[in-house]
């Protein structure tokens, strides 16, 4: 059983440089005084307070502070006024915008003209005085300016007065917030490229001008012999790494060595040491660590700012020393010796590219992301070959890579259900409930002839999860695509047959995606294998294909396929006059193309 009392929960932390940008609201109104002004500042107001209380009550940031909004002064009935409130934004750290309004104002002066801000604007559905008009109006403003912008307007009409917020336009409020958060908070920080390119994949091929342009983030880069050379100094807090190995060996069970010929005990216990080093290494790397200028270290106390990395490993570090699967796995993670808190983005074998899309589900959701080959897919009929038993077609997410231990599956939610919380909602009980479902089994010598770690468990359904990946293509730029699903349980001697025909000592996903039996890329599973873009996948808790989707539109990425209801894509306003009503993918295309990238 593991220790719950290392499992304590931490106090959400910014453990980034800088501050966390903050939701500015702008309460847009009539700017004519002589009783229309004067008859609409109140309600105006309210409008604004009711959005912050909405947003401030549902979302948090990733790292689990409360989201800071900051409202305009007063309200926005001109350009003066416009002006007074992006100079309040600006001082404030204003990230993202969302101006309501009530009534008809003056478009193109109150509108938010700042290019690099997701903006949205919220026009009050309301008889008594046209804000529906200010709406259409100002987002035509947006489209002739070039400035995307989403529009959010409710079914049903309110009364004037009225400052509830109906469930259909606090779903979009929502989003939208998510989303440009996530983009805010990506700005002006790093990926963390631990090594190079990792057997040839492209993915870890790392794209500096994708992250500078798209994602508005620079690229670190350090070699391997980093990590040897702070091993070999002692660059590391002492105190920490032991308390961390005890931890490790107290709550890391060990599982079957299924190498021929074993590693010997003291090798293995070698590997211990070595794995935990890495792991403690890596996220100084990544975010530094004041122990270490304590220490005399003042330079690799800074650490690279890194709001996601990757670890090259196999294979020019993986033939010689012992993998990176414990430290990927780990850190990645909603936990550790220092308790519960806020996982890191770390890739495997440096596929930055999974990197990002990893990062981009656990800035909307603040749960753990897992990081898998998308290795197999099983038709029925090769089930009923293989193992002589019936099970519907199903395929294979499984990487010795960073599967945090979040993906058991063993946290329960209300309901009883297996399930990923966001890391502040983590008990003790949680952690402990994934660490008793985990095995570390000796890596495979074949592959990691250096020894090592890797995870072992099977993820427990029926979750639902969304498999979704940033892929690059020359000439057009990244486009994403999202498979929305759910995560399987298989019979218990079918999952032990064909998870023995692979690796088993790494941890096993059997995702079945939500098809439609439609010709597509979503006819069936097999069509989803078919058409993925690339050996991996990020996969996160829940179906986030529709904040994705608005995500992706914020940073002008395309989606070239998902499995979200058409009455769930909410992206700008101007998409439709690229054609979305009638060709939904192609006018996303299209309207990604005209636009360029965010930070272009």
């Amino acid at each position: 059983m593991a220790d719950l009392s290392s499992l304590k929960l931490n106090a959400p932390v910014n453990r980034l440089r800088g501050s966390l940008p903050k939701l500015g609201i702008r309460p847009t109104i009539d700017g004519r005084y002589g009783g229309v002004r004067e008859s609409l500042e109140g309600f105006t107001m309210a409008l604004a307070e009711a959005a912050r209380d909405l947003i401030q009550k549902n979302l948090r940031h990733s790292c689990g502070l409360p989201i800071e909004v900051v409202i305009a002064d007063t309200c926005i009935g001109g350009a003066s006024e416009a002006a007074k409130c992006e100079e309040k934004f600006a001082h404030e750290g204003v990230g993202v915008s969302v101006t309501v309004t009530p009534c008809w104002c003056y478009g193109s002066e109150t509108m938010d003209m700042n290019p690099l801000r997701p903006k949205a604007i919220w026009g009050f559905n309301g008889t008594d005085r046209p804000g529906a008009v200010y709406l259409a109006a100002t987002l035509s403003g947006h489209a002739q300016k070039g400035l995307p912008c989403f529009g959010i307007y409710g079914r049903d009409v309110q009364d004037l007065g009225d400052a509830s917020i109906p469930a259909d336009v606090a779903e979009k409020i929502l989003r939208f917030t998510k989303s440009g958060l996530a983009v805010a908070s990506m700005k002006g920080k790093s990926y963390m490229a631990m090594g190079g390119v990792s057997m040839g994949i492209a993915g870890s091929i790392v794209d500096h001008q994708f992250f500078e342009t798209y994602l508005g983030m620079r690229v670190e880069t350090i070699d391997m012999v980093e990590f040897i050379g702070r091993m070999q100094k002692g660059i590391f807090d002492q105190e920490e790494f032991a308390r961390a190995l005890a931890w490790a060996k107290l709550n890391c069970t060990e599982g079957k060595d299924w190498n021929p010929t074993p590693r010997s005990r003291e090798q293995k216990d070698q590997d211990w040491e070595t794995s935990v080093k890495m792991a403690i290494i890596a996220r100084d790397l990544m975010i530094g660590n004041p122990k270490l200028a304590e220490m005399g270290f003042t330079e690799q106390s800074e650490g690279h700012d890194a709001i996601a990395g990757g670890f090259q490993g196999q294979r020019q570090w993986t033939d010689h020393f012992p993998n990176g699967d414990f430290m990927e796995a780990i850190l990645c993670t909603s936990f550790d010796w220092n308790g519960i808190r806020q996982p890191y983005m770390v890739a495997t074998e440096n596929d930055s590219l999974n990197g990002a899309s990893m990062l981009l589900g656990h800035l909307l959701t603040g749960t753990a992301q897992m990081f898998s080959d998308v290795r197999t897919y099983w038709s029925a009929k090769s089930i009923q070959r293989v193992t002589g038993k019936a099970e519907n077609p199903v395929l294979h997410l499984i990487n010795s890579g960073p599967s945090p231990l979040d993906f058991t599956g063993a946290m329960k939610n209300d309901q009883g259900r297996p399930t990923i919380k966001p890391w502040w909602d983590i008990k003790a009980e949680d952690a402990g409930a994934c660490l008793d479902d985990t095995l570390w089994c000796a890596s495979d010598l074949g592959y990691f002839p250096g020894g090592g770690w890797s995870t072992d468990f099977t993820t427990k359904g029926r979750m639902p999860i969304t498999m979704y990946r940033i892929n690059l293509v020359r000439g057009l730029g990244p486009a994403l695509q999202i498979a929305e699903g759910f995560a399987l349980n298989l019979d218990s001697e079918v999952h032990k047959a064909l998870d023995e025909r692979t690796s088993p000592t790494w941890p096993t996903t059997w995702f079945e995606p939500r098809c439609d039996g439609n010709d597509g890329a979503f006819k069936d599973a097999y069509s989803v294998m078919s058409h993925w873009g690339a050996n991996h996948g990020a996969i996160s808790h829940g179906h986030i294909g529709a904040d994705l989707i608005t995500l992706s539109s914020m940073l002008r990425i395309p989606v070239d396929m998902h499995n979200v209801p058409f009455d769930q894509v909410y992206r700008p306003a101007v998409w439709h006059r690229f054609g979305a009503g009638l060709e939904p993918i192609g006018a996303d295309f299209r309207a990604c193309s005209n636009y360029g990238p965010l930070y272009g």
